[in-house]
């Protein structure tokens, strides 16, 4: 079965996660709060492809709980009620990390369902926007939830990633790519800090080569 190659060179640890660095060095109360499996309601603010889903997924895994995932854009009430159904069963014995994405799609009804949950520590929300959570996200989550903004990641930082996707690309099409510093260079500056979109591109550009003998330029 196919899988996109950014999905499978989805980091599984903090150390693996591209760029963030203000948020995830050493000492920072995020990197901290994680290595000591916490996980407070938070909202995560900031473009596509910096890291946001993936890092919750690593916070439901150091602390034990059991991810849920939505899309505000298409989730309804009965969504909800679904993952609240699963609270304090066997499914979810440490309890729910509800990531919620797009949160500014969410109506103000949808949000105050998740609050009676989200106080008394049933559910753990993250929430992630592209927009600023000041202006669209319901104050009484707001009041719940710490709020860290992910900025977009440095062609520099965006490099080795290009790498690992060229090397992972070549291997699942059975052939050697050999490809010039200039082009991934380009590929770093051009996906405009989404390392989703760079890998994306890689994953194109190697599935288009035709090799001869077993390399492809």
């Amino acid at each position: 079965m196919y899988r996109p190659l950014a999905d499978e060179l989805r980091p599984t640890s903090i150390d693996q996660i591209v760029g963030q660095k203000h948020l995830l060095g050493e000492g920072r109360l995020l990197r901290r709060l994680i290595d000591n499996g916490q996980a407070p309601n938070m909202i995560f603010y900031g473009p596509s492809g910096t890291g946001k889903t993936t890092l919750a997924g690593i916070i439901a895994a150091s602390s034990g709980r059991a991810m849920r995932r939505l899309n505000a854009t298409t989730a309804s009430v009965a969504d909800i009620k679904d993952i609240i159904a699963d609270i304090d069963t066997l499914l979810a014995p440490n309890g729910i990390l509800l990531y919620l994405d797009e949160i500014q799609y969410f109506s103000k009804k949808q949000q105050q369902i998740l609050l009676d949950f989200i106080e008394n520590g049933k559910i753990t929300l993250i929430a992630s926007t592209t927009e600023n959570p000041y202006f669209y996200v319901y104050n009484a989550i707001l009041s719940r939830s710490t709020v860290f903004e992910f900025i977009a990641v440095s062609p520099e930082e965006v490099r080795p990633a290009v790498e690992r996707a060229f090397r992972a690309a070549a291997g699942k099409a059975g052939f050697e790519v050999i490809y010039s510093d200039a082009a991934a260079d380009h590929i770093s500056r051009a996906c405009g800090g989404d390392v989703r979109k760079a890998i994306n591109a890689v994953e194109l550009l190697v599935g288009s080569c035709i090799p001869e003998n077993g390399t492809a330029h």
